[in-house]
């Protein structure tokens, strides 16, 4: 037994500088690949061709132990006959014509020592003095080792393409096994183990004609000294050669395997990258002990660097897919978020952002998902969902206990913080029915308090892995925030209806010979409380009182300055003589108010109405607002323009009064601008005409409702666009009763 730990140190970085230093190196292999040429010499007498002498290359060629003179050369080398080399011998010297053969191929010998060589040659004729042919001389160089390297050349060059067109690792190197395996001039088997990414332990890459057992045997052998050949020579990061297995202590531990693989000799080569990592090893066995030659040694280091570069080639490779696929996995989870974000704020009841959380979950994180929010000191499952309506009334049926210790909803409610398992939750639930096999609870969290939790389960073969819980967390703390956010606007909504509420009418009240309709849309999400205000309220004397405003403004500040204005009106109406002096009132308390109540103006229409036998007798004042129109029985529309300025930005509002008598079936319909100023996208406004106009078009005795009726029909008919509060009031007389009358 020989062993060479190390034939040759491993390449250096293939950097510019170490560039010159690899090429002597590859120069070298070249050359104990191709080997050297010597020229054979055989002299040949007679018709029989008999060998009279020649030289030592001729006899190292045919076989050391035929090393005879005096025979025929067709009885010394019998294979020769059946392949026509003796039939060209008897040509050359019937004719005296010399023949050449170029790369000719020759099997030598017979049976199992039979070798293929190759030979360029030639057959001249020998003459006596007279001319006459006396024998054949033969002079050839055996070109076997060239043959073979161009077979070699030919096979490492469709290696270099697999690599360069990215064919699979697996196939690039299973096919240079196969290339070395039918190179090789005695029986060789090859075999590729990969490293691990840490370098310690190796696995199985390529081994075509090694048995099954042994490849899954040494699969994932460790990296280090005296772990057979090849764990060794990836530790040492250099050329392991046992020459003979059974003898070697480096085989102690695999020597058993070895012989009933048939193997008796292994040189293993490291595989090394361009900065010296290990990337695998590259190992020649033999069914007998042997040594290798340069030639051996100079084809296991051709092949290491080709593999080296097929293996760096599938590395970056992998990473370049693995990095694309972070990047997929980013867009994607990014996108997720972003319609989950959507999905989740579409909606202002916390209850539907809830079940819209469910649905987000399962079954994008897992199959089973349920919610459940605390409420009075209990628990309520408030959605769930499920692949089938039945799953989904197993998850509905079962409720958490609050304070149980067993229940992991309770614990995270507790503590605040996640928690996930591969197992079936603790505590009862239908945990079998719905083969659940894990689970991962995620609080809803509001002001470091938990107010619900969010729980995924998991069926089957699914899991969670790090990429799952993060997400779940994300979304969750979204779709918390998304609730908090549900829960105030609906707190705030519900405040500003009732503020609304209580600063409009409850109910119209029954105004003699008068028919009341009034309309009113504020603008926006109804979370601010609109500016336009209108009322109707009896005086002591049988008048009725009536206004129509809009509030610079709105919200809280507006809600004051309308209920300023409203409560003023209501306040000294009886106790003045006239409209122009209640405005005048109003306009005093606006002036008046503190500034932390608001500064912006008011436009109103202000008036008091007599029920008579005739109609009704008006008497109005316009404070800065739109006209009000009078409808007569005619269907005419009329604009009533009385002078009058903004009330609260002076002392004196400069009011006009105006009067009129609306006999029955005539009407007064009062509005605000959020009706006039609607515009179209182009910017086209509504306007007073087209009111006008549709107000007008009514046919018979339309009645209050009719009115605003036609008005918003032809409004929504314009645009749907309405970005202001809408206010409409309208009186129409009706025919007197009897006790209408004063």
């Amino acid at each position: 037994m020989t062993r060479v730990p190390g034939q040759q140190a491993p390449y250096p970085a293939r950097t510019a500088g170490a560039r010159t230093a690899a090429q002597e190196g590859a120069d070298h292999d070249l050359r104990a690949l191709f080997g050297e040429s010597l020229a054979i010499f055989a002299y040949l007498a007679g018709p029989a061709h008999m060998l009279q002498t020649a030289n030592a290359a001729f006899f190292t060629a045919i076989g050391s132990e035929r090393t005879r003179t005096g025979l025929p050369l067709g009885q010394l080398m019998p294979e020769l006959v059946d392949q026509g080399f003796i039939g060209l011998l008897d040509r050359v010297y019937r004719t005296g014509e010399s023949h050449f053969a170029r790369d000719a191929r020759v099997l030598l010998g017979e049976g199992e020592n039979a070798r293929e060589g190759f030979f360029s040659f030639t057959y001249e004729p020998r003459l006596d003095t007279g001319g006459n042919v006396m024998g054949v001389r033969v002079v050839g160089v055996e070109t076997t080792q060239v043959m073979h390297a161009q077979r070699l050349t030919n096979e490492h060059r469709v290696l270099l393409e697999q690599i360069a067109r990215q064919a699979p690792l697996p196939e690039v190197l299973e096919g240079m096994a196969r290339a070395i395996e039918s190179l090789a001039p005695e029986e060789v088997l090859v075999s590729v183990l990969l490293a691990d990414p840490d370098g310690r332990h190796l696995r199985h890459g390529a081994a075509p004609s090694l048995p099954g057992f042994y490849n899954r045997a040494i699969d994932g052998i460790a990296t280090g000294e005296g772990v057979g050949s090849c764990g060794t020579a990836a530790h040492r990061r250099t050329s392991v050669i046992v020459t003979d297995i059974a003898t070697d202590p480096f085989w102690d531990d695999f020597r058993a395997l070895a012989d009933q693989a048939g193997l008796a000799a292994c040189w293993s080569t490291p595989i090394l990258a361009r900065d010296g990592a290990l990337l695998g090893t590259f190992a020649m066995y033999h069914r007998t002990p042997r040594t290798p030659q340069e030639a051996d040694l100079a084809l296991a280091r051709v092949f290491a660097d080709t593999a080296a570069l097929a293996i760096e080639r599938h590395h970056a490779e992998q990473a370049r897919a693995a990095a694309e696929a972070r990047e997929k996995a980013a867009r994607d989870d990014l996108a997720f978020l972003l319609e989950a974000s959507s999905a989740l704020t579409s909606d202002l009841d916390a209850a539907q952002v809830l079940s819209a959380l469910a649905a987000l979950c399962a079954p994008k994180l897992a199959p089973l998902c349920t919610v459940d929010l605390v409420e009075g000191g209990r628990v309520r499952r408030i959605a769930a969902a499920a692949p089938d309506p039945a799953q989904q009334e197993l998850l509905t049926s079962h409720i958490p206990v609050y304070d149980a210790a067993d229940d992991a909803v309770a614990r995270v409610l507790a503590s605040g913080t996640s928690e996930v398992a591969r197992r079936t939750p603790t505590g009862p639930g239908p945990w079998h029915d719905l083969n659940v096999t894990g689970y991962l609870c995620v609080p809803l969290m509001e002001r470091d308090k938990a107010f619900g939790a969010v729980t995924l389960l998991s069926t089957g073969a699914h899991v969670f892995d790090g990429h799952i819980v993060a997400l779940a967390e994300e979304l969750t703390r979204r779709a918390a925030s998304a609730a908090r956010n549900a829960r105030q606007y609906s707190h705030r909504a519900a405040l500003a209806r009732d503020l609304q509420a209580g600063l409009l009418l409850p109910g119209l009240p029954d105004v003699p010979g008068t028919d009341v309709a009034t309309y009113y849309h504020p603008a926006g999400e109804g979370l601010d409380i609109g500016g336009d205000f209108y009322d109707v309220f009896p005086l002591k004397d049988g008048r009725w009182a009536f206004l129509l405003g809009d509030v610079c403004g709105r919200g809280a500040i507006a809600a004051t300055t309308t209920a300023l204005v409203r409560h003023t009106a209501r306040a000294v109406a009886s106790r003045l003589p006239g409209p122009a002096d209640v405005v005048h009132a109003v306009n005093e308390a606006l002036t008046d108010r503190p500034g932390s109540h608001g500064t912006g103006f008011v436009t109103l229409v202000y008036g008091q109405l007599t029920p008579t036998a005739s109609g009704l007798d008006i008497e109005l004042v316009r404070a800065g607002h739109n006209p009000p129109l009078h409808l007569d029985v005619r269907h005419t529309v009329q604009a009533l323009t009385p002078q009058g300025l903004l009330l609260g930005i002076g002392s004196d509002a400069h009011v006009t009064p105006h009067r009129l008598h609306l006999r029955p079936d005539e009407s007064l319909v009062l509005y605000t601008d959020g009706i006039t100023e609607a515009r179209r996208p182009d910017g086209d406004m509504f306007g007073e005409q087209r009111l006008a106009d549709a107000v007008s078009r009514l046919s018979g005795r339309p009645r209050s409702q009719h009115i605003i009726d036609a008005a918003i029909t032809a409004l929504h008919t314009f645009t749907d666009d309405v970005d202001d509060d809408q206010a409409i009031l309208v009186l129409t007389a009706t025919a007197p009763h009897p006790t209408d009358a004063p």
